[in-house]
């Protein structure tokens, strides 16, 4: 909140548009909404082929689904038609969704708010609680962000109940409170966080766009049936694990650290390294196997494998961009009944097309220059998070 000139307490977000000053009411979230039954429906009654009634599950508020949803552009499955449940209140448009469970507590009443149904009719099913304003406090659009603000989550941290799986029932929501300001400020305020959440969506069908090239062109270029002479992975480097424990590894960094790799996306940090190499990076158990490239220092989880000390005949970034083709080789001789795992010997009997430097040299130029264009724009991408984020925290009391 903020304060004025006598260093009063004001019902204002820290950051607004200029040309509103009046103060924003706090309601009770139940004060606001009006709630209504749901069912509870699982993903085997469900069928995106059924568009006679639209079913709203959980699961899509938590993944899948943006803040605002409109039903010509985000997709919601039907209800098998002997599954049709014979009571149900419909969604109108402005309704809001929230998810009432989750391993996380922050996404333990993650929230979407219906924009436009365009006459579809949908209801919410399993693990949603259902809200409507029908004393029309809020203007179309602006319920979604309200909720979506930390101040909001920061409430729901604190009531929500569980140890492994965190949840919450629409009698929390009178423990709950909403900023809300005049129709116009919230018409401004919803306005523009679409316009960078469209923005986000934009960014992304970029980077899926430039990662779909990439993909098709290394699947091109590495077919195994365009060559007809190979070496083996194990005669051409030298492979090993890691020595660390992600445990010992900071998610910050700070001076005379070092990047830790794991077999997550995200990189960390350790006080020690294990190789100054130019490497490709493998995580050594999961669901999927995809390499990284690295040049430095670095440190290396123990269930991870590094290829180094490459054979001048072959470019390190040759082999990393044919490993990428190579996710179904890996998860086909991967072992292990609970975690799938991978063993050095798979790593050395990796099959590589031999071909002149020079062609390696061609390959290279091409695909560093689409995966260049990828890390640039996954870089915009995070700007408009962050962006989003810091509005989220600023525009909302």
């Amino acid at each position: 909140m903020a304060t004025d000139n006598n260093n009063k307490v004001l019902n204002v977000p820290n950051l607004r548009f200029p040309e509103f000053t009046e103060e924003w009411r706090k309601y009770k979230v139940s004060d606001v909404l009006d709630f209504y039954s749901t069912n509870s429906l699982s993903w085997e009654q469900l069928d995106y082929n059924n568009e006679d009634l639209y079913n709203l599950h959980y699961g899509l508020i938590h993944v899948g689904l943006p803040i605002l949803v409109d039903i010509e552009q985000n997709k919601l499955p039907g209800i098998k038609t002997e599954c049709k449940p014979k009571n149900f209140e419909l969604c109108k448009e402005g309704d809001v969704a929230f998810a009432d469970a989750s391993e996380d507590t922050n996404d333990v009443a993650k929230a979407i708010e219906f924009v436009n149904l365009n006459n579809h009719k949908t209801i919410c099913g399993l693990h949603t609680i259902h809200g409507r304003d029908n004393k029309h406090l809020t203007v179309l659009g602006y319920k979604g962000y309200a909720f979506a603000s930390p101040l909001f989550h920061n409430q729901i941290r604190r009531i929500a109940q569980g140890t492994k799986i965190y949840s919450i029932s629409s009698k929390n929501f009178a423990e709950c409170y909403i900023g809300i300001p005049s129709k116009d400020e919230q018409s401004k305020i919803a306005r523009l966080l679409a316009l960078i959440d469209s923005r986000i969506a934009t960014q992304n069908k970029i980077i899926e766009k430039l990662e779909s090239l990439i993909k098709g062109l290394c699947s091109f270029l590495f077919d195994k049936n365009k060559y007809d002479s190979f070496v083996r992975l194990g005669d051409i480097s030298e492979i090993t694990n890691g020595n660390s424990d992600v445990q010992d590894a900071s998610l910050s960094y700070s001076k005379g650290m070092y990047p830790f790799f794991d077999r997550s996306n995200d990189v960390k940090f350790l006080p020690e390294y294990i190789l100054d190499k130019e490497s490709i990076i493998y995580p050594g158990e999961g669901s999927e196997f995809y390499p990284r490239y690295y040049n430095g220092k670095f440190a290396l989880h123990q269930r991870c494998y590094a290829i180094y000390d490459i054979s001048r005949n072959f470019k390190p970034k040759y082999l990393y961009y044919f490993c990428k083709t190579q996710n179904s080789y890996f998860v086909r001789n991967a072992v292990g009944s609970t975690v799938a795992s991978l063993r050095l010997d798979t790593f050395k009997r990796l099959n590589i097309p031999h071909v002149p430097i020079e062609v390696q040299e061609t390959y290279v130029q091409l695909l560093d220059k689409i995966e260049t264009k990828i890390i640039d724009n996954k870089a915009i991408l995070k700007k408009y998070e962050e962006q989003k984020k810091y509005l989220l925290s600023n525009l909302f009391i």
